[in-house]
């Protein structure tokens, strides 16, 4: 069993509910239908009942199984609305602005549903921007406990032929964090590990990439990423970290073994923490598109209960995975 099989069979004894903000997307509907039908989570569909029903019965789905709500005309308005004033009178928010923020923009209604305990995690993504998915998730979710860096990572899953033994990575950060601080940076490399761990039962092994194998050039980048590692061994000195190392050594032993013949990673790496967004979005979108790894994500971590966001140019199938990883990371009783 791959390791993405390993978490779609764990979501199925989960029964998380799963609101997606974005109810009217065909893209949203289709891997939600998909993923009830296979037993990965309880969807709900945020939106007009009138735009998602035929979409539902397009797809094989019906509202009898899935709900919709519109808020609109949700019972649970006048409520959310009366919460998000609490939450952010601080920044000006009068009633009136309260009640239209979550009638309004359905990102912020999910994650309403997500900290008032109607649902475990949320989605969006579709057709919003990260960065509008991400404040939502951050002013009504917000960070958890102890965290002040809300990253993202996505899943590489690597399963075809060319890849020899089929594994899975963490390439973070790539979606959030355009150019983190050593703190940030080395937070990063923390919560993925914990990420990593929770979602695919393995041990966690941490690269800190730079164009740079242990000391092979000298440069303020360099010296960044050098220090981040340093941090990330300060914050959790039982994880495997090493740094700073190019990609070829962090991920394949033999270059490894020339390169860096000290390390313990030894090219076995799962774990790639880009020294910056530029980076780290290129990468992943190189290894996907080019390199055939099935690429999941932007998975948040750092936040107080899982948010997650699509990439606007996601498909169904991208959905309903999604949807399975979401399920586990709620199921594990923390956002990592």
């Amino acid at each position: 069993m791959s390791i993405l099989e390993s978490i779609m069979s764990r979501a199925r004894g989960l029964n998380q509910r799963i609101v997606l903000s974005e109810g009217e997307d065909p893209r949203i509907v289709e891997g939600a239908v998909r993923a009830f039908n296979e037993g990965l989570a309880q969807p709900v569909l945020v939106g007009k009942a009138g735009q998602v029903e035929p979409l539902l019965k397009q797809f094989g789905g019906s509202s009898e199984s899935i709900e919709i709500i519109d808020p609109a005309n949700s019972q649970l308005t006048p409520d959310y609305a009366a919460a998000y004033h609490a939450l952010r009178a601080h920044k000006g928010v009068d009633a009136a602005m309260a009640l239209e923020a979550v009638t309004g923009n359905p990102l912020v209604f999910a994650a309403m549903m997500v900290r008032e305990g109607q649902a475990d995690a949320t989605i969006g993504g579709a057709i919003h921007t990260t960065g509008d998915t991400v404040r939502a998730a951050l002013q009504v979710i917000g960070r958890a406990k102890g965290v002040s860096t809300v990253s993202s990572f996505f899943l590489m899953f690597l399963e075809q032929e060319h890849h020899g033994t089929p594994r899975v990575l963490v390439f973070a950060d790539c979606a959030l964090v355009i150019q983190p601080s050593v703190e940030e940076l080395a937070q990063i490399a923390v919560s993925s590990a914990t990420s990593f761990e929770a979602l695919s039962g393995e041990t966690a092994r941490v690269a800190m990439l730079s164009f740079s194998t242990a000391g092979s050039a000298k440069h303020p980048l360099v010296t960044h990423v050098i220090e981040a590692t340093d941090r990330a061994r300060e914050l959790a000195p039982e994880l495997m970290i090493d740094g700073e190392f190019q990609f070829d050594a962090a991920f394949v032993p033999d270059i490894a073994a020339h390169k860096a013949p000290d390390s313990k990673l030894a090219g076995n790496a799962n774990i790639m923490v880009f020294p910056d967004l530029a980076a780290g979005n290129i990468g992943y979108k190189i290894a996907q598109r080019i390199g055939g790894a099935i690429a999941i994500g932007p998975i948040l971590q750092g936040l107080a209960k899982p948010a997650n966001d699509l990439s606007r140019g996601c498909n169904a199938d991208d959905v309903y995975k999604l949807i399975a990883v979401t399920a586990v990371q709620a199921g594990a009783g923390v956002a990592p």
